[in-house]
């Protein structure tokens, strides 16, 4: 008899047994239901017998990773004709009384029943001995050593199926992790030629351009405006990922106001034909992340310009109420239909009523991260008359 685990050729059959939490209560369960004194698992191949797991009263020896000459085993008759072997005395039964197995071992009764995978493919048998005859031979034996045959080879389709899942998930983790790892080091790498345009079409518009060539300086900039927001957007989505959250450096020393008017100012910009209506009331210094309001901000007001009705004006909203900073944006348009509004703060899904627009669907979605990072909330309500997304945060005392 050798016992390796660890390096066992068959550990993967061993661990898949040894951690079943069944296993032990049903050997011990066979072994009290008999009185026989060593019941075990044994996985049993062409060629090999390989104890798995026992219950060992009468200090026979095997342990998990033990293994018997299987041709010195009753258990390779069992696999050889698929059939359980009964024996209640050895000197009393007519087909085992002179055979070498019991001699050998030193056993006058014997059970073993074959235990099969799902597919029907044999696995190995549920056994169990003794140095003393047992009454073996009853139905009730018979089918209790069935079941508890029949339950170990179900277990063993739920762990495959088990490994086969988890290497399905961990597959896809690891695919996931370089997707992501892809999207940061693109759009880390597109700010380089992003940020090279931008200056350029800086330098042309302090120029004597005609008309069409101002036209065409404007409409590229609301270009580039885009995808330098795409592109945070994806870098806030790989960073939150990595991190677990959108980071936020709150400072209570400085107002809003002028944050807003920053944002609403780029936008106009690059958005001249687009009407936005401001009413900001903010007395005194706000506690927050002004750099992620204004992330938020400009996503928002991103949203409202492309899914709002055109010609239609935009309402920007921002006021201190009581011991909250409430900021919201509306625009006119289509009402989003109420099967979308849950999508629409998940990353990578397309919200809004058309269905057309382009996009990756991450603006709304970082814009409710950094709500949820200053402990506040991002709702939307929609009907026929408007679209109306609404920020809440909590403030305590602050500066003035």
């Amino acid at each position: 008899m050798t016992r390796q685990l660890n390096t066992h050729d068959f550990y993967s059959d061993l661990e898949e047994i040894g951690r079943n939490s069944m296993v032990p209560t049903l050997l011990e369960t066979a072994t009290l239901a008999t009185g026989m004194g060593f019941a075990a698992v044994a996985r049993v191949t062409e060629s090999r017998w390989i104890t798995c797991q026992t219950v060992d009263k009468i200090s026979f020896g095997l342990e998990p990773g033990d293994e018997l000459d299987v041709e010195s085993t009753l258990c390779h008759e069992v696999r050889l004709s698929n059939t359980e072997i009964v024996i209640d005395d050895v000197a009393d039964d007519p087909i085992y009384c002179n055979h070498h197995t019991p001699a050998t071992y030193g056993i006058q009764s014997y059970i073993s029943v074959p235990i099969h995978r799902r597919d029907g493919t044999f696995f190995g048998t549920l056994c169990a001995i003794d140095p003393n005859p047992r009454t073996l031979k009853t139905p009730n034996i018979l089918a209790m050593f069935r079941l508890f045959a029949s339950l170990l080879g179900d277990s063993l389709e739920i762990e495959d199926k088990l490994k086969e899942s988890q290497i399905a998930i961990d597959q896809e983790r690891h695919l996931t992790e370089v997707q992501q790892q892809f999207i940061a080091i693109l759009a880390h790498d597109l700010r380089n030629p992003i940020s090279a345009l931008e200056s350029g079409l800086r330098i042309m518009a302090r120029k004597d351009l005609d008309e069409p060539t101002t036209k065409l300086v404007t409409l590229m900039k609301a270009s580039l405006g885009r995808m330098s927001n795409l592109i945070e957007n994806l870098l806030d989505r790989a960073r939150q990922r990595h991190d677990g959250g959108v980071i936020i450096e709150r400072d209570a020393a400085e107002p809003l106001e002028p944050v807003i008017q920053q944002i609403v100012a780029e936008i106009k910009s690059v958005s001249p034909d687009h009407d936005i209506e401001c009413d900001i009331d903010l007395d005194g210094n706000v506690d927050c992340d002004r750099e992620r309001i204004a992330q938020m901000l400009s996503n928002l007001l991103r949203n409202a310009i492309t899914h709002g009705a055109e010609g239609q004006r935009i309402d920007l909203v921002a006021k201190r109420v009581d011991s909250e900073i409430i900021l919201s944006v509306a625009n006119q348009g289509k009402m989003i239909p109420p099967s979308i509004l849950p999508s629409l703060f998940v990353p990578f899904q397309q919200g809004g009523a058309n269905k057309k627009r382009k996009g990756l669907g991450l603006g709304l979605y970082i814009a409710s991260e950094i709500a949820k990072a200053h402990g506040g909330t991002l709702n939307v309500v929609s009907d026929e008359r408007e679209t109306k997304f609404t920020f809440r945060m909590p403030q305590g005392t602050v500066p003035q």
